[in-house]
């Protein structure tokens, strides 16, 4: 029999769709260890697609004849190199203040949107670094995201990887007004896991861009300052307003 994955309306990203990063934290569920995912569409909220796996190391996921994404096992991927540390001090004294949210293109996102209320959606909003290119912002999980034993759920520490290392890439390129971006490949290794009520934070930086691509890095510091999980990120540019069914992602 086959499995299904179903995005619950919560998870959302873009309208209509799940969050990058928390769909690819789900998929990557089905390895071991670091995974890197691609998503090939828009992932459909509060529908069963299909899960097609290929032994232990890589997976796809359909709806009807659609790729959605796909993963493997990455377990040789390299681990980036955060830029610097960053103080909880620093880090709530930049919240909110990227440039993006001055005409925010997902205000509904689960991560990064400030549509979405205390103990509904992460509310991780980033902001830049005076001093260098980093974003950064405090996070404090919610209950809701964690499992009987107060520890964070994977896939929402997929999540909070997935949109700051966006809003980094997007405002170091200086995209225009009429482009916005969608995570196309994300590849993320989990040290550790917070748990609900601990005080941490995410930050993210630019690695470039390359046409349509740009990569950035990010990584979740828990309370003391520990690297808990980082993450590599590809995004591709779009039109503004985002297209229903963008081009696929990166090849």
């Amino acid at each position: 029999m086959a499995d299904f994955l179903v995005i619950a309306p919560r998870f959302c990203g873009p309208a209509g769709s799940g969050n990058g990063g928390y769909v690819c934290g789900l998929i990557a569920a089905y390895l071991d260890g670091p995974a890197t995912v691609t998503l090939r569409r828009p992932p459909p909220l509060d529908t069963p697609m299909a899960v097609e796996r290929d032994g232990d190391s890589s997976v796809r996921i359909h709806h009807g004849r659609t790729l959605i994404a796909e993963a493997a096992s990455s377990p040789d991927s390299p681990v980036p190199q955060i830029p610097g540390r960053v103080s909880m001090a620093q880090a709530h004294a930049v919240a909110g203040r990227a440039r993006y949210y001055a005409d925010p293109v997902f205000p509904d996102c689960f991560v990064c949107g400030t549509g979405r209320g205390p103990g509904d959606g992460l509310r991780i909003f980033p902001g830049p670094l005076p001093d260098r290119p980093v974003w950064a912002a405090p996070w404090t999980p919610d209950p809701s995201v964690a499992d009987a034993r107060a520890i964070v759920r994977p896939e929402v520490v997929w999540a909070a990887l997935d949109c700051p290392s966006g809003i980094a890439a997007g405002e170091a390129a200086g995209l225009a007004g009429d482009t916005a971006i969608l995570l196309g490949r994300m590849t993320a290794s989990l040290a550790a896991l917070p748990a609900a009520g601990d005080q941490c934070q995410v930050i993210a930086w630019p690695n470039g861009r390359d046409g349509r691509k740009l990569t950035a890095g990010s990584a979740l510091l828990g309370p003391g300052g520990a690297v808990l999980a980082a993450a590599i990120t590809v995004w591709l540019t779009v039109p503004r307003p985002v297209p229903a069914l963008p081009a696929e992602g990166p090849s």
